[in-house]
């Protein structure tokens, strides 16, 4: 005999078949150098700075495929957005500096990952993951101005080949098969791009135009959400129940009674026998144990 028992937590198990998945987080922008070449000649005049950002935003979309074993590959599209925090590092321009502007991201990655099953019962799919593919590095309006108004202002796009590494977990939920929540990091870089720089003065006139070569190293914390089709509930866990033991057997008495004087069987004595070996066949029965008894009266030879 056994006895069904319904699963009470979700098992993660690895993907198998097409899944489709998006998350989002905050994104950390490394610090880049900024290395104008040639060298500005006008206000500010100095050839080598710094730019910062601020904590941003990032956010994927993927589509994917697993096939089975731990192993998944996967498509992304990707988009990182980070504001200026400030630009520094140019001694030859006019205190105090103001800065502004905004550095973005967004490619298409190719990802392939493994999927580390920790067997029944676990509730957690940790995974890692590598990737790569091509990505456009934008600085909108990244804006450095002087004291005296003058300015040095990036605003330009250069797609270069990309990379990352990623390290995560998925968390299956149990009330839709196929849906999990995901947590993870990634590193997210590139080639260095080329940007141009434009060098105003006070009035507005260009004074110098140049290159600067930058960086874009992205660290990513994000949470996400992921769906795999064709994922059927698993079975539910059965635990053997032991059988329940049988009644134990009660032993049965069948009295047979003798006229006086006599050892043959009455008629009401052989029915009372045949009822006995009837029940003796249906119940199962394993002994019989037949006894008599003879009255005190004549010798006990006769009796015997």
């Amino acid at each position: 005999t056994v006895l069904a028992l319904p699963v009470t937590a979700a098992q993660a198990q690895p993907v198998s078949g097409l899944y489709i998945g998006g998350g989002a987080g905050i994104n950390w922008l490394q610090e880049s150098d900024l290395n104008f070449s040639p060298a500005f000649g006008g206000v500010p005049s100095a050839r080598r700075g710094n730019v910062s950002f601020d904590m941003g935003w990032a956010g994927v979309i993927s589509l994917g495929y697993g096939f089975g074993n731990g192993v998944r590959a996967e498509i992304e599209g990707n988009f990182r957005e980070n504001s200026v925090d400030s630009i520094g590092g140019f001694p030859a321009t006019a205190r105090p500096l103001r800065s502004s502007g905004r550095a973005r991201s967004y490619g298409v990655m190719g990802n392939a990952f493994y999927d580390f099953d920790l067997g029944p019962g676990s509730f957690i799919m940790p995974y890692i993951g590598a990737g790569a593919g091509y990505v456009w590095h934008e600085y909108d309006g990244v804006t450095l101005r002087d004291g005296f108004g003058n300015t040095v202002r990036i605003d330009d796009t250069d797609g270069r080949f990309a990379f990352q590494g990623i390290v995560g977990a998925a968390f299956p939920i149990r009330a839709v098969p196929g849906l999990a929540i995901t947590a993870e990091y990634r590193f997210l870089g590139t080639l260095q791009p080329t940007l141009t720089a434009v060098a105003r003065n006070s009035a507005g006139v260009v004074t110098a135009r140049g290159n600067t070569d930058v960086d874009n190293y992205n660290h990513s914390l994000m949470l996400g959400i992921r769906y795999a089709f064709g994922v059927t509930p698993p079975p539910p866990v059965v635990a053997p129940v032991a059988p329940v033991a049988p009644a134990p057997q009660v032993a049965r008495t069948y009295l047979v009674f003798f006229d006086f004087d006599r050892a043959d069987l009455t008629d009401r004595a052989r029915q009372i026998i045949a009822e006995a070996a009837q029940n003796s066949r249906t119940a199962g029965v394993t002994r019989l144990e037949v006894s008599g008894h003879a009255d005190r009266s004549g010798t006990p030879q006769y009796n015997q």
